[in-house]
């Protein structure tokens, strides 16, 4: 498989220039490797990166929404499959026995434009001391771990981003 005008010479880097979203099924033959990516570098298509056993990858990608774990990328001469994973982050794991408290925070949460991934028992979110201090003074249970991070994608997850906050 070539791709003409994608083709762009990066040394021994593969380049990976298609994405097909997870459940899509490839008929390739290519050789499949795994790309640990925290939610931050999941946003950004182009650039170097590593796959998990240290193989130099180039991403050439058209511009579209951020990846998601389980996505797979194919490189431009067809040979290589990348499938992206969620690598573990540095996260806090927010908990309350009431679930008001718990709309409550993810309310004022979300008013700080901070990023969260939504769970009917639990919030999580990048760790922040200033953000952690906040939610035990609300009587809110936090726990710090590494775990893969998915935040929600929001209201214009794919659609550009054209409106002021004035």
């Amino acid at each position: 498989m070539a791709f003409g005008s994608h083709q762009v010479e990066h040394g021994s880097a593969i380049v990976l220039v298609e994405r097909y979203p997870q459940g899509v099924l490839l008929e390739s033959e290519a050789s499949a490797l795994q790309l640990p990516l925290t939610a931050d570098e999941r946003t950004s298509l182009r650039g170097h990166r590593r796959s998990r056993c240290g193989r130099d990858l180039v991403l050439q990608l058209p511009r579209g929404a951020a990846l998601k774990p389980g996505d797979r990328l194919l490189s431009n001469d067809g040979q290589w499959q990348v499938q992206v994973e969620a690598a573990p982050e540095a996260v806090m794991q927010v908990r309350s026995t009431e679930p008001l408290a718990l709309l409550q925070a993810a309310y004022h949460l979300g008013n700080r434009h901070v990023a969260m991934e939504l769970h009917p028992d639990r919030l999580v979110l990048l760790q922040d001391s200033v953000l952690a201090e906040l939610l035990r003074q609300r009587q809110l249970q936090v726990e710090c771990l590494d775990a893969p991070f998915q935040p929600e994608a929001g209201a214009y997850e794919g659609v550009p981003h054209a409106h002021s906050h004035g």
